[in-house]
């Protein structure tokens, strides 16, 4: 007996949230080592920007809670099961919207990995 649960209509409300729940959670990660540098490139200098960096013992923290949140968002958007037509979770440019803002966040997250090994290019 193959019983299968249909999507509720907080799918896509839950992965607005997950997708919420990993930005923060990415910009967090990058306050301590990619802010001071994208806000020096930009012109913004002060010396408060050098307290950023007391956010580095937190990275990995908020790292972890940026993978895991990107996980979740991509179990509501990509292996949600099909829904009917007159449901908001079958929008298509809804799901189109989500999709690039998870691109968008997995690329931010993909940077701030990514920018230990690219960092002494910078300094």
């Amino acid at each position: 007996m193959n019983i299968e649960t249909p999507p509720s209509e907080d799918a896509p409300r839950l992965s607005a949230a997950a997708l919420g729940a990993a930005a923060g959670a990415a910009l967090l990660a990058s306050l301590c080592c990619v802010a001071p540098l994208a806000l020096v490139l930009v012109g913004v200098s002060g010396a408060w920007i050098a307290q950023l960096a007391a956010f580095q013992p937190y990275q990995p923290y908020f790292l972890a809670a940026a993978a895991v949140a990107l996980f979740v968002a991509w179990r509501k958007i990509w292996r949600a099961p099909a829904c009917d037509d007159g449901r908001a979770c079958a929008a298509p440019k809804a799901k189109r919207a989500q999709k690039v803002a998870f691109l968008a966040i997995a690329g931010l997250l993909a940077v701030v990995l990514g920018f230990p090994f690219a960092a002494p290019l910078f300094y």
